[in-house]
């Protein structure tokens, strides 16, 4: 109780627990302090109760021998599919690992830099298979697989929450704090609004409506990067308007009293110590991210399925996997306050600062990376983004919104099933065509 004392001493304002870290919480457990005890050498209990505190605290250890499985596959050069599959699971405990340890940072470091460390930290896998997918120069799976984490945050991981809520609490009122919502649709309508641009602007000189200084591939490839810029201009001012001045509007509403002792939370681990697993947690994310950016082609041809389907829809499912149980959970106990915290300041977090940030460090590398999605791409994303916002437009929650929610996500997953890249497109150096056709085949029967 001391320590608990001292460190609300050192932060009067309190901690604020964001939406992200409540939801990585639904999975974590206690650890059994007895069985340490039982250690007879004293000096080995504090690091035994420290690899127990990250290693066990969470039910979902179990998939924690897919990170040496996978290595051991890459190693001993097994078959890619498996590499791909174990990498895909290994990364499931780590991404709620590094939920676990920012927050543990956060206990020490204030409300404010905790948040700012969750915004960055809080999309980690994603932005580092971005990063990999970049450097081996496959623009396609780096704007497919953000893509498809945005649409699985708003179509598939709010409308599982809203319908297993609603059927759950059937006969109790469903509400939710519309402030946030607002606030993050506008941010997404923005980043509807700079991908589609780019799109614009090339089917208007296609047209022969419009004409550019340079070729269209260049102009779209400028017209992106300025997007770009504002995005995270946008992003920066989201942040102060959610750290700072209107903090309230993105605190976790309590209900029935049951959460009111979570914020005298003590530290499980030392700063040090959390710092020290952090780094080395997304040392094995950055592993294991190369491993899944290297193996998705192979991988894509062994099951028949297109790289852009996997890329979009089995990537995001299963990446964010600990994320998404823990938002369904929460709507399980009607606190769709968290949900949406979790599914939508996830959209947004990708939209507003993975996207852009990974095409500027695309230019900072020599990659021409752009925000044009493609017509299907972008009008997904599109529909996505209006659905979301009219289905949260009036404050309540019924099964029946998140049953219709989930539809828009089969039937975009079905489009992205039966339409297939070209031959070695996913490989593409980011050149845009000036013609506005045949970006899609459809796949025969």
């Amino acid at each position: 109780m001391e320590a608990g004392r001292k460190l609300a001493a050192r932060h009067p304002h309190g901690r604020s627990r964001t939406a992200h870290n409540m939801s990585s919480s639904s999975l974590r457990k206690k650890s059994d302090a007895a069985l340490v005890r039982k250690v007879p050498v004293a000096p080995l209990r504090p690091l035994l109760a420290n690899l127990q505190e990250v290693f066990l605290a969470t039910k979902l250890a179990v998939l924690f021998p897919a990170v040496p499985l996978a290595i051991a596959a890459q190693c001993f050069r097994f078959d890619q599919v498996w590499v791909f599959a174990l990498s895909l699971l290994g990364l499931i405990p780590l991404a709620e690992r590094v939920s676990f340890l920012t927050e543990q940072i956060a206990l020490y470091t204030g409300p404010t830099v905790g948040g700012l460390l969750n915004a960055t930290c809080g999309n980690a896998t994603e932005l580092i298979i971005a990063l990999f997918a970049l450097l081996k120069g496959k623009i396609e799976v780096v704007k497919c697989s953000l893509l498809g984490s945005v649409l699985s945050n708003l179509l598939l991981v709010l409308g599982t929450s809203l319908f297993c809520g609603g059927v759950v609490n059937l006969g109790a009122r469903q509400p939710y704090d519309r402030n946030q919502s607002d606030v993050s649709t506008a941010l997404l309508f923005l980043a509807v609004l700079c991908h589609s641009a780019p799109l614009l602007l090339r089917y208007a000189v296609a047209a022969g409506e419009h004409s550019v200084s340079a070729t269209s591939a260049a102009a779209s490839l400028d017209l992106s990067r300025a997007c770009s810029f504002v995005m995270l201009a946008s992003y920066v001012a989201y942040l102060f308007f959610q750290l700072k001045t209107h903090r309230q509007l993105f605190e976790p509403q309590e209900v029935d009293g049951g959460d009111a002792g979570d914020d005298d939370e003590e530290p499980a681990l030392g700063f040090a110590s959390a710092l020290f697993w952090l780094a080395l947690m997304t040392a094995v994310i950055s592993v294991l991210s190369e491993y899944v950016v290297g193996t998705i082609e192979p991988t894509s041809q062994s099951w028949g399925l297109s790289v852009s389907f996997i890329s979009i829809i089995l990537l995001p499912i299963v990446g964010n996997a600990a994320e998404h149980a823990g938002a369904i959970i929460f709507a399980l106990k009607n606190k769709l306050d968290i949900t949406l915290g979790v599914a939508l300041g996830s959209a947004t977090q990708i939209s507003m600062f993975v996207v852009p940030l990974s095409v500027l460090v695309a230019w900072i590398m020599g990659v021409q990376m752009d925000l044009d999605f493609k017509l299907l791409e972008t009008g997904s994303l599109f529909m996505a983004v209006l659905v979301t916002a009219f289905t949260l437009q009036d404050g309540t929650s019924h099964y029946l919104k998140g049953i219709l929610l989930l539809l828009c996500y089969i039937v975009i997953g079905a489009c992205f099933f039966v339409a297939r890249q070209p031959a070695g497109h996913a490989n593409s150096n980011g050149a845009l065509l000036d013609v506005p056709t045949g970006s899609m085949s459809v796949q025969a029967a």
